[in-house]
């Protein structure tokens, strides 16, 4: 069957793409916020909060001249408290804004914050969205350079309000080498390109592990799984994580390794990553 591409020459494909914008609520950028990166992934359980901990840590390393926030999008399991060492709840501004939470340097909000530690967030879609609106638009975040938001795990209703929401700069997707895990990995990717936010590249996490005795190398979830992945996605791995009890011990102490241990192989590969997504940001907007 023949498709016009119609009076003004348009493909198919973009007619679609308009009329599925229609509707959709206009983007705003977050104030004061000059570029926003999204960590995310297509599962649970692939470090991706740790590396979106690490992430902001590091661009904050890298160049201390840069203001760096970092918010937690993951409504029913926020991690960041935990990881940052923070609890307590927000001070209201004369505005009644929530201030952000502050450890390292980082400016942070949560939702962990504003719940008891340990009781279960059981809430519907509606009141699930109210939060999002809350914690993208009720944040005094003062002047930043970059935000980074570590987006809770899958491609649901959180994700997809939060591109539609908020001009991002762009998404890293972090995965294990794991077959299981690069296949969910996809879906996140393609998502953020169904919704034209970039996609920066791929963080390969647990992609090695070395003994500490006798420093043999076991890959234990596979072997190059996501640059395989990032090949047939047209994006670059944006560097390799391994599986090292310090990142674990430091997390779980609230010490993160790009902070406690900056000089560790293991700090200087997320620094590495920091500096690829930087270097992978389009220029701010005027």
């Amino acid at each position: 069957m023949f498709i016009s591409s119609g009076p003004a020459g348009q493909s198919a494909q973009e007619r679609q793409r308009q009329h599925m914008a229609r509707g959709l609520p206009k983007q705003k950028p977050i104030l004061g916020v000059k570029q926003v990166v999204v960590v995310a992934s297509g599962k649970g359980g692939v470090g991706k909060s740790t590396t979106a901990v690490n992430l902001a840590l590091g661009i904050a390393a890298n160049d201390s001249s840069k203001s760096v926030g970092l918010l937690d999008a993951d409504i029913y399991g926020p991690s960041i408290p935990k990881l940052m060492n923070l609890r307590g709840n927000p001070e209201l501004t004369d505005k009644n804004l929530m201030r952000p939470l502050v450890n390292y340097g980082v400016l942070c909000m949560s939702m962990g914050f504003l719940v008891e530690e340990t009781a279960p967030i059981v809430w519907r879609g509606l009141m699930v969205m109210s939060a999002i609106e809350r914690l993208l638009r009720q944040v005094e975040w003062g002047q930043l350079d970059y935000l980074v938001i570590d987006m809770p795990p899958g491609t649901g209703d959180v994700q997809l309000s939060i591109t539609q929401n908020i001009p991002i700069s762009g998404a890293v997707i972090v995965s294990t080498p794991q077959d299981i895990a690069l296949l969910d990995a996809r879906r996140g990717a393609e998502m953020f390109r169904k919704v034209n936010v970039p996609v920066l590249g791929l963080v390969q996490n647990m992609s090695v592990f070395h003994c500490p005795n006798c420093n043999h190398k076991t890959h234990i979830f596979g072997e190059d799984g996501a640059t395989e992945l990032a090949n047939s996605l047209g994006v670059e791995v944006l560097g390799d994580i391994p599986l090292h009890i310090n990142i674990r011990e430091m997390s779980d102490k609230g010490q993160p390794v790009v902070v406690s241990k900056p000089d560790s192989p293991e700090a200087k590969a997320y620094l590495k990553v920091a500096a690829q997504v930087v270097k992978r940001l389009p220029a701010p907007s005027a």
